[in-house]
């Protein structure tokens, strides 16, 4: 069931005045993405074909992907009315396509599947709460913060799943460890390098892996503070199965602070001698 609907954002609040331009293209670009939740979904439903009760939690919860992409959608076509929300998600699925013939994880076992979504939202919910922060815009802070609660709730979806499936697969924390970090690098990988692509550049420009991901990366990590890395932290510790307090969350913190700012500098170099 979704906790909140479109229709029940105040549009009329949106103010152009305070539309960051450089939070434009990733809105655009996260839009598509989110819209494309109905296909993992049916990745998720091959891989848990035999478990009635997940498959309805993976319906659900791409619903709510989808309502994602359609509020990011509509508030980027108001803060840029040249732009066509479903032209540009239509253009991302000929660009970006999932593997969908499959009958079981990528990741090795069940467990593993749903750690790597617990990374996703993870990901998903500090990104969001990172931008309902840094944007004075009221329309795109209510939206984010939506989404940032509903993707907490999703992670916590997927933890209490994983934890069933631990109870069965038994993997370690090393096993756990290393999917999760595994699945925190692919963040740079084609689908949001293509997402950026196809809602923010042209047909007529061809594709760059390296120009797109570093387009999107050294604008997105921007928007992280400090706070925002602990929470990343806690949830990652969490899923693999760590104490997520005390000293050592706090130092594991600043680390992973000092790191998303690293990376923040090194793509904004490539976007610069691009």
């Amino acid at each position: 069931m979704k906790h909140w609907r479109i229709e029940q954002m105040d549009w009329d609040r949106f103010d152009p005045r305070r539309v960051d331009p450089d939070i434009v293209p990733l809105v655009k670009a996260a839009s598509v993405v989110e819209r494309n939740g109905l296909d993992y979904a049916c990745y998720l439903k091959n891989v848990f074909a035999d478990d009635p009760d997940f498959s309805q939690a993976a319906d659900n919860w791409a619903q709510e992907e989808v309502q994602h992409g359609d509020a990011l959608g509509r508030w980027a076509m108001l803060a840029d009315p040249s732009w066509d929300y479903m032209a540009a998600f239509d253009r991302y699925r000929q660009s970006y396509r999932l593997d969908l013939d499959v009958d079981a994880s990528i990741r090795g076992s069940r467990t593993g599947e749903l750690i790597a979504r617990c990374m996703v939202e993870t990901g998903t919910s500090s990104f969001y709460t990172a931008l309902a922060d840094a944007t004075d815009e009221p329309v795109l802070k209510a939206i984010c913060r939506q989404i940032a609660a509903d993707e907490y709730r999703h992670f916590k979806l997927f933890y209490d799943h994983m934890r069933r499936y631990l109870r069965r697969e038994h993997l370690g924390v090393w096993q756990r460890t290393r999917i999760a970090l595994g699945r925190v690098t692919e963040s740079e990988d084609d689908e949001l390098a293509s997402a950026f692509h196809t809602t923010n550049e042209p047909s007529t420009v061809p594709y760059d892996h390296k120009r797109c991901i570093a387009a999107y990366m050294s604008r997105a990590l921007r928007f992280y503070q400090p706070r925002h890395a602990v929470r990343v932290t806690g949830m990652i510790l969490k899923t693999i199965g760590w104490t997520p307090h005390g000293r050592l969350h706090a130092l594991i913190a600043r680390g992973v602070y000092h790191l998303i700012m690293m990376r923040q500098r090194q793509f904004a170099r490539v976007m610069a001698a691009a």
